[in-house]
């Protein structure tokens, strides 16, 4: 589905980014893991155009969109969840999740609010709120939901669940898990590996601008060498 090929990027003159190569097959499940300022979060800045990558190419169900705006890439069937949410604070819970509401590539069963709600449940007790009066769990479920609603072919979550209660944390990666059995691809970074391990099937490790290693989550949960390395773990 997704082919991130030798990209390079940059911040001004400071390379951010050194041949990193991606993939996502369809419905599949895959996880960028490492320390904080590893390259993890350019890496998805620069598949959705955000931070241009210079070199390398990347390649979504058969299409090179490495040059195209961002905006492109959104409706060719890319759902961002970004770090620190962005939901429109000023906007109802309804109201962020049919704002960029969309169904570009006609899918028979596109996404409703009412999907959304069975997703996660909290979100229609809070249907006439602000965004600005939910919890950070709250409004990260309510960024998940708003990125459903444009029908995505993958799903592409920058910290899912950082610095949220446990409780909420769980409701979340339940609601992945969901996703996942109904064959949505999603593309995750958070520092939760064992709620990870529990929803993907492979990992990629980045440090320093670079994918230094990849592997299935059986080859992962058993070195405990590479996890104390360059996890922390």
């Amino acid at each position: 589905m997704l082919a991130v090929e030798a990209i390079e990027s940059f911040y001004g003159s400071s390379q951010a980014l050194f041949g990193v190569s991606v993939a996502i097959g369809e419905a599949e499940v895959v996880t960028l893991l490492g320390r904080n300022g590893m390259g993890k979060s350019t890496t998805i800045r620069s598949i959705m155009g955000l931070t241009p990558a210079r070199k390398g190419t990347i390649i979504f169900q058969g299409c090179r969109i490495e040059r195209l705006p961002s905006y492109r890439i959104a409706r060719l069937g890319l759902g961002l969840v970004p770090e620190g949410r962005q939901i429109f604070p000023n906007l109802t819970v309804r109201e962020n999740l049919i704002a960029t509401a969309a169904n570009r590539r006609g899918s028979a069963a596109p996404y409703s609010t009412d999907d959304i709600f069975d997703i996660f449940p909290r979100l229609k007790e809070r249907l006439g709120n602000f965004g600005n009066q939910l919890s950070g769990g709250e409004q990260q479920m309510l960024a998940i939901g708003r990125a459903l609603m444009t029908n995505p072919r993958l799903l592409i979550l920058d910290e899912a669940t950082e610095g949220l209660a446990p409780l909420i944390r769980e409701e979340i990666w339940q609601g992945l898990t969901t996703l996942k059995e109904k064959g949505l691809a999603i593309l995750v970074i958070d520092k939760n590996l064992e709620s990870m391990m529990a929803i993907a099937e492979r990992h990629y490790i980045m440090e320093k601008g670079r994918v230094v290693w990849s592997g299935s989550t059986a080859e992962l949960r058993n070195n405990r060498t590479l996890q104390e390395r360059y996890l922390g773990i």
